[in-house]
């Protein structure tokens, strides 16, 4: 196993030897693994948890599983990642037991990449392969939707479960409808009951697609799709530090991903399936449970919508990261405010474990190691914002009264990120859905912020409702949207609590 330790303050190497491309002539200690997974997503937290997870197996429990990665949309990073043979390294640091951690490991799971746009009839034979057993995916909150334009005779369907459905009807065909053929599938996508939903929408292609009851009942019984939940924190390419990575394994990998220690996956799954999926053995912390609905709500909640609503506030007020977010003198403070005083009161689980899972958290974004750029985090900001803190918003109001003010608050700014503009001499360039970037714009160009808070409320294709029937929150929004462009983030943030 090639793994190396990293020294924590060494300085940049001025280094000018060449060193060789990494792939699979270049490296040393690695395997071909026989495929029996096809993975949605070649993003980084795919690659820095699931694939990690599926190496640690083949490594200690004999899994022997190798993955095919697909792109899910047009352009992505399947051509870098082939010219590397799948190859990439991990570097994971943190603080475990009082000991730091920061190690290097090369990751040899990923086969092959496919583009499906571009490689369709490749990607199709995948259903023909028996060995494939397992499906997972990580197409952000949006991915998982149904689009009824979407046809069966699409090069691919255009949405992922449309692509899925594809997949699994060309299996069915190529053997038979065969019980033993079926897939296990772990959507990995951070929105509640993910296969439950992932499930509803391939029923729903079947039924426009009129593939017919006796596929639907193979679908239904010979494969399984189970709601998961993920945890860790991969802040992605090292660029900070890639010139020591690059002296250390004197190889050019240009796929580093860097992630946190600390790691969590929760499978709402019978132990039939843990059987199959083998993790537990390799010591990892994957959980198969009857229900993942109360980790899904913490970890959501305190995690992922802090994060939602501290980058926009954060960047804002002229920081960078989620670290310098937490340790700012004002920033902080918002912080706290937001995790124990708002988000923390809307959840059921015990206050003492719920505080406990807080201050983890709270010491994971302090994590020395980590440099979690925010601008990262606001990628497609809205649909984020409504899954992880728009139902925090709702449950504060009907147990109070009140609205929050650090959830409005956070949503005013990444309204206002949305603004575009300049921040210092850093152009500000938001990435979302193009038709929530053509609204937010539009709305700008009025300079009316009263009319931008409307907008922004009134739009259902992004919330699924109109939020301004929700009592007093367009007002609220409307007075912080001004308040932001009068005093500055920062100032503002200071007014609304006194800091």
């Amino acid at each position: 196993m090639q793994k190396f330790s990293l020294c924590t303050h060494t300085e940049q190497s001025n280094s000018k030897i060449n060193v060789k491309n990494l792939n699979r002539k270049t490296a040393t200690d690695t395997k071909l693994y026989p495929e029996r997974i096809i993975q949605f997503g070649e993003g980084n937290f795919l690659r820095a948890f699931v694939d990690w997870i599926v190496y640690n197996m083949n490594r200690k429990t004999g899994f022997d599983t190798g993955i095919v990665i697909l792109q899910p949309l047009p352009e992505g990073m399947i051509d870098a990642l082939n010219e590397q043979d799948g190859l990439y390294h991990l570097n994971l640091q943190g603080i475990n037991n009082e000991q730091t951690v920061d190690s290097l490991e090369l990751i040899d799971v990923v086969t092959r990449g496919l583009n499906p746009y571009s490689q369709f009839d490749e990607y199709l034979q995948l259903a023909e392969n028996p060995e494939i057993r397992f499906v997972i995916s990580n197409t952000t909150e949006a991915g998982i939707a149904f689009d009824s334009a979407c046809r069966l005779d699409d090069k691919p369907a255009q949405s992922y479960p449309g692509k899925l459905t594809q997949l699994l009807y060309h299996r069915y065909k190529t053997f038979n409808g065969a019980p033993a053929k079926g897939w296990i599938i772990f959507p990995c996508e951070l929105i509640f009951h993910n296969g439950v939903e992932l499930k509803k929408c391939i029923h729903q292609y079947i039924d426009l697609w009129q593939l017919g009851e006796t596929f639907k009942h193979w679908f239904d019984t010979a494969c399984g799709v189970y709601c998961t939940l993920v945890d860790r924190i991969v802040p992605g390419y090292p660029s900070d530090t890639i010139h020591e990575i690059r002296d250390k394994i004197q190889l050019n990998d240009r796929l580093v991903v860097k992630a946190e220690i600390f790691h969590l996956w929760v499978i709402e799954a019978p132990e039939t399936v843990a059987a199959e999926f083998p993790a537990a053995e390799a010591g990892l912390n994957v959980l198969f449970v009857p229900s993942e609905k109360p980790y899904h709500e913490r970890k959501v909640t305190l995690l992922n919508g802090l994060h939602t609503i501290l980058s926009p506030v954060g960047y804002l007020s002229g920081l960078n990261t989620v670290r310098e977010c937490v340790e700012d003198e004002t920033i902080g403070k918002f912080v706290l405010q937001v995790m124990f005083n708002e988000l923390l009161p809307t959840l059921d689980l015990p206050e003492d474990e719920l505080k406990h899972y807080a201050n983890d958290v709270l010491d994971r974004f302090k994590n020395p190691f980590v440099k979690h750029f925010v601008t990262s985090i606001m990628l497609n900001s809205f649909p984020k914002y409504k899954t992880r803190d728009l139902p925090g918003l709702k449950m504060y109001l009907e147990r109070t009264g009140r609205l929050p003010n650090g959830l409005t608050l956070g949503l005013a700014a990444m309204i206002t990120y949305y603004k575009g503009g300049k921040r210092g001499d850093d152009a500000i360039v938001p990435k979302d859905d193009p038709a929530i970037l053509e609204l937010l714009t539009g709305l700008w160009q009025s300079n009316d912020v009263a009319k931008v808070a409307r907008g922004v409320l009134a739009a259902a294709f992004i919330w699924g409702e109109d939020l301004n029937k929700i009592t007093g929150l367009t007002e609220k929004l409307t007075a912080y949207l001004r308040a932001i462009q009068e005093k500055g983030m920062r100032k503002t943030v200071q007014s609304v609590w006194n800091f």
